[in-house]
């Protein structure tokens, strides 16, 4: 009988010892199964946020790129609109030179009318001849002053070598005190408006 008892009892803890295996088999799978899950969660969690980040990066590169164009564009526009600006000033300035010169150009021959009519007032010790002598060369210098503020100088033309840009060459002579090819007698003043001729001398030229 005590074999028998003690046959059943090792029986017993040995069926005991395969269930307390068996549970930790079990146990231990249903660890590492969870231990999986998790880790299958982490990964697709990771994916989840590399393809967020992936497309917010995308994103901001396609805001920058049209913010870069835009500026860009406005860059553009803007030399665009200071060339046509600086344009439009230099045709304006242009114009109105143009339209200066037009109207100066009628004011030379009265000029020259002046010189004329001064240059033949006879010297006299009458009183009125004087005071008519001294009207019309206070005229003639005030328009010539009028005229220089305006922008219009005479061209010193005598006693200068010869320039077909400012000087007409009319006449020849030949001298021997002055240089070959020197402006030898102005005939007709000339005049300058800006650096730009607007009437050339009419001039002597020694050969």
């Amino acid at each position: 009988m005590a074999k028998n008892k003690h046959r059943h009892e090792r029986e017993r803890q040995e069926r005991q010892s395969a269930e307390e295996r068996a549970a930790m088999g079990a146990a231990a799978a249903a660890a590492e199964l969870e231990a999986e899950e998790k880790a299958e969660e982490t990964a697709e969690s990771t994916e989840a946020d590399s393809g967020a980040e992936t497309a917010e990066d995308r994103q901001s590169s396609a805001a920058q790129a049209e913010i870069e164009a835009l500026n860009d564009r406005l860059k553009r526009t803007l030399a665009e609109f200071e060339n046509f600006r600086k344009r439009s000033e230099r045709e304006k300035a242009q114009m109105f030179d143009l339209g200066a010169k037009s109207v100066l150009e009628k004011f030379l021959p009265v000029i020259d009318n002046f010189e004329r009519s001064v240059a033949q007032v006879p010297e006299s010790e009458d009183s009125g001849i004087k005071a008519y002598a001294e009207g019309m060369d206070m005229i003639y210098r005030q328009l010539l002053k009028n005229l220089k503020e305006a922008g219009v100088e005479a061209i010193d033309a005598k006693g200068k070598p010869f320039d077909p840009a400012y000087h007409n060459a009319v006449m020849h002579e030949d001298n021997e005190a002055l240089g070959e090819n020197v402006v030898s007698e102005e005939l007709q003043k000339g005049y300058l408006y800006k650096d730009s001729v607007l009437r050339h001398s009419m001039v002597k030229v020694a050969n």
